[in-house]
């Protein structure tokens, strides 16, 4: 099973510029888990809803041009599958978590918010962060077997932000934050690139206006996580650093299924 995850910035300008053609073509994934959409369904060309591969879920965000999120799976599959979006006691107005279900699997394509707007925001960062570790854990102890990604919007260690002294006082790479994936690793939920590549420095954002990426000054914060359990499952884990199209990269696991 080959599951890959990518903010795209905006799948219609993807679309446009050709960078979602080439990606698919590319890669292929049996499971596309999509950040910022930017859009609602009904602003979407037929390719984007009804794909002569793909079954297409979306959950976007109220505020039109902003955030949701969105999960492809291949028609092939198989095995029956449901969508479903958000989280239990949790408003999801920003179309912040999108899920599949197939079998006694979950596949969550999430995208946690930056929080850096205001103090409200910032606040409202942390309620997500607790409210979706809770989720997860009800979801495992359920018999579930999870695989969460997306763009965490958060750089856990120096390792994973070119400048960690410039940006101590950043938010995304903020005390508070880090602790939290900590928090979630110390839970047995496994960080799957850092576990098999512990001193690789690779970044999976790049700041658009100061052509950071040119210069690979960038930060790692999409990720692919997944029950320590099933851990001796994964085959690969890749950030595919080559793709253009967006800010972000994607990232890419295979994982028996």
């Amino acid at each position: 099973m080959k599951i890959i995850s990518w903010n795209v910035n905006g799948i219609r300008a993807i679309e446009r510029k050709g960078d979602l053609t080439n990606f698919l073509q590319t890669y292929s994934p049996d499971i596309f888990l999509i950040q910022e959409i930017k859009a609602t369904s009904d602003k979407l060309s037929q390719a984007l809803t009804n794909h002569p591969e793909y079954l297409q879920f979306y959950h976007s965000a109220e505020k039109p041009g902003y955030a949701g999120t969105g999960i492809w799976i291949k028609r092939s599959e198989s095995r029956k599958v449901s969508f479903s979006s958000g989280m239990p006691n949790f408003t999801d107005n920003e179309g912040r978590i999108s899920r599949v279900d197939f079998g006694d699997w979950t596949v969550l394509s999430v995208y946690f918010p930056n929080g850096g707007k205001s103090e409200e925001a910032w606040k409202g960062k942390i309620i997500f962060y607790k409210k979706f570790l809770e989720y997860i854990n009800t979801l495992r102890k359920n018999g579930r077997k999870v695989i969460w990604a997306g763009d965490v919007n958060c750089a856990h260690e120096e390792i994973d932000i070119a400048r960690p002294k410039e940006n101590k006082n950043s938010i995304g790479f903020l005390p508070e934050e880090r602790s939290w994936i900590s928090s979630v690793i110390q839970q047995k939920w496994i960080d799957v690139f850092r576990n098999f590549f512990p001193t690789t420095v690779i970044y999976s954002w790049w700041h658009v206006l100061s052509g950071a990426r040119k210069r690979n000054v960038g930060w790692r914060i999409d990720y692919f996580f997944i029950d320590e359990k099933l851990l001796p499952s994964v085959k690969k884990i890749e950030y595919l650093t080559t793709q253009m199209g967006s800010d972000h990269c994607p990232v890419l696991l295979e994982i028996h299924s």
